[in-house]
């Protein structure tokens, strides 16, 4: 059976190559989950149109992050936590204090998208990226301050 690939499967073929298939892995493994499409008289026409609309979703979703990052761009946020005489702190500030601190600030985002090298421990102002895709982020202050 030959389909034409949407999706680049390595063994199988380059996204976009017309392949021949074994009919069975083609029903139950490619064509349900929309990773090909059958070759015939329209099929053309429908992976351009397919590929047309992965590219106008993908600018659609670069606009969103855009937006989102230039909402949050030099946004200062302050978190207070215990130290010592020294400034350090007895803990640590992590990605989901930074989360808690955004959303405090009116700002949602997953914790699971603040990127720290490493867990805040002194008191000071740390500049903290937010990647919102992988070419889009946007650097946050956070201002940590003893309680």
């Amino acid at each position: 059976m030959q389909v034409i690939l949407l999706e680049h499967l390595e063994g199988v073929g380059a996204k976009g190559a017309t392949v021949n298939v074994r009919p069975g892995f083609a029903r139950n493994y490619l064509l349900p989950r929309r990773l090909a499409i059958e070759v015939g008289a329209r099929a053309a026409e429908r992976y351009q149109e397919l590929e047309r609309q992965k590219d106008h979703q993908a600018h659609k979703r670069i606009a969103e992050a855009r937006t989102e990052a230039a909402r949050i761009d030099g946004l200062e946020v302050n978190i207070t936590a215990q130290a010592n005489e020294e400034d350090t702190l007895f803990g640590s500030i992590t990605n989901a204090d930074v989360a808690e601190a955004l959303a405090k600030a009116g700002h949602v985002v997953d914790k699971r998208k603040i990127e720290m090298e490493e867990h805040i421990k002194q008191l000071g102002r740390y500049e903290v990226p937010i990647p919102f895709m992988a070419d889009v982020g946007a650097p946050v202050k956070v201002w940590v301050m003893r309680s």
